[in-house]
């Protein structure tokens, strides 16, 4: 009983007892009950799937800041000075969804206290100010406009606060959870909620009731990822660069995590033996600020620079958590829209032709159903999967003929854990098998970019892996021309 119902847990046929004896099972999902039974792999939950699926997200930081031109307001701030008067988050969304980003999550309140929407429990917030003739409520028309737009929809939320009297207090806690309650359940559903643990030095102590606030996302938004260094869902990259470590796994051990901790490098590169499925997201914005000031409209990343932040986020197993501050009109610059289209016509035109269609792949080693072909069908929910116990393996992929790349991706079967720890990727030139990659780990997407190669033959090899790997999908592709004259 026991194994028939862990084989309909990871997602093999369930046998009812009136259909003992059950048929034989294959290696495939022998492998498959060794690796859960024996080692307990941690896995994401379908939530976390999904969100690390969406791989582009976008962060809007709009608030008072915006007016005063700061990066942290003190919460002295007269809400009057918020007046953005050409307001318009379609333009926000339609801008998104061009350049490919899936989710926006907006700065609903900073650490200034500032509420971007008519919060009863406040009345440092939108309702006192001239916008919208007091009435306004920028969090309704971003969460509207994501909704006509396509995208999803996340809220920050920061424990610090400058200006609520209560901070520093246990009342607080019960303050932080009401203004939480307004935006879960006021706004439709909410993707991803964002905690952020900066505090000042020499500011009020105060102690959070992190439990409390997850508790109540769970219960009011249970399809929605939590974000903070801890977790529970999705671990802050350790750093404002949005670049993932070269080795980056998407397990840590959470009860080690400090939230505003110093734990950097340990964030960055995650840790093979930790227990929490945690993975990482990388933040980082598209000027030097957070907020919009002016005086930063000709430092907007390069095209290059985004592009290195793209191969360092979600080509290193992160999601690319890209921050595009409003200007005081309401509108994002036309310069930052214009450097967002530039990254999407560039990674369009690089990834749309997969070199492997049509291509046959073999293995040395396979568990059937789970085999080699599986890895060249454009579907990350199939996978070639070692025999059990076997922890290296190889690939050959066969080209239809000779093709120019120079852009590697792999994908693990992360449904059942991270394994991998180190790979090589191999071309054939002619008489023998020659290195053009390596590294240490995959998760859910790895790229490679490497010196322009031509080959017929290419083989994928996992060196090391914890328990039997799992490749879900293989790619070769060939860099835009934009890409390499770009600055």
């Amino acid at each position: 009983m026991a194994v028939a119902l862990l084989l309909g847990w990871i997602g093999c046929p369930f046998v009812a007892p009136a259909q003992w004896p059950a048929p034989p099972m294959t290696a495939g999902q022998r492998s498959l009950i060794f690796d859960t039974i024996v080692k307990q792999t941690p896995r994401p939950t379908p939530q976390q799937l999904a969100w690390q699926r969406l791989e582009t997200i976008a962060f809007a930081h709009f608030t008072i800041n915006t007016f005063t031109d700061q990066e942290w307001g003190d919460g002295t701030e007269d809400p009057k000075m918020f007046n953005p008067g050409a307001f318009d988050a379609r333009q926000w969304a339609k801008a998104c969804r061009e350049a490919g980003l899936k989710l926006i999550i907006l700065t609903a309140k900073h650490h200034d206290g500032f509420c971007l929407w008519p919060s009863q429990y406040t009345d440092h917030s939108v309702k006192r100010s001239p916008w919208r003739g007091g009435k306004g409520d920028v969090v309704k028309e971003v969460s509207d406009a994501c909704r006509e737009f396509g995208l999803k929809f996340g809220v920050y939320l920061s424990p610090w606060d400058r200006h609520e009297p209560s901070y520093g207090t246990p009342a607080y806690n019960q303050h932080y959870l009401n203004q939480l309650r307004e935006l879960l359940t006021n706004y439709g559903e909410i993707t991803e909620v964002w905690l952020d643990g900066a505090k000042g030095e020499g500011e009020k102590a105060m102690v959070y009731d992190f439990n409390a606030y997850w508790q109540l996302v769970r219960e009011l938004q249970p399809k929605a990822v939590l974000f903070s260094d801890a977790g529970p869902d999705v671990r802050w990259i350790g750093n404002e660069r949005g670049f993932a470590g070269e080795t980056c796994w998407s397990t840590v051990e959470r009860s080690a995590i400090v939230i505003g901790g110093s734990q950097n490098a340990y964030l960055n590169a995650g840790d093979p033996a930790g227990g929490d499925w945690v993975p990482g997201e990388c933040d980082v914005s598209i000027r030097p600020g957070w907020f919009y000031h002016a005086k930063e409209d000709g430092q907007v990343k390069s095209l290059r620079q985004l592009l290195d932040v793209y191969y360092h986020s979600v080509g290193r197993n992160g999601v690319m958590l890209l921050n595009i501050p409003p200007d005081r009109r309401g509108l994002f610059h036309p310069t930052d829209v214009a450097r967002l289209k530039e990254l999407r016509t560039v990674l369009d035109e690089t990834f749309r032709t997969n070199l492997v269609k049509g291509a046959q792949a073999k293995a040395n080693q396979e568990s059937k159903p789970f085999n080699a072909a599986n890895v060249l069908d454009g579907n990350p929910d199939t996978h070639w999967l070692l025999p059990e116990g076997q922890t290296s393996g190889a690939l050959d992929i066969t080209l239809p003929r000779p093709a120019p790349f120079d852009r590697v991706l792999l994908q693990e079967a992360i449904g059942l854990g991270q394994r991998i720890k180190s790979f090589t990727v191999d071309a054939w030139e002619g008489q023998a098998w020659k290195t053009i990659a390596r590294g240490t780990t995959i998760g859910h997407k790895r790229l490679l970019r490497i010196p322009p190669v031509t080959a017929a033959r290419v083989r994928v090899s996992v060196t090391d892996s914890y328990g039997s790997p799992a490749i879900a999908e293989v790619g070769l592709f060939r860099a835009s021309a934009r890409e390499a004259a770009a600055k």
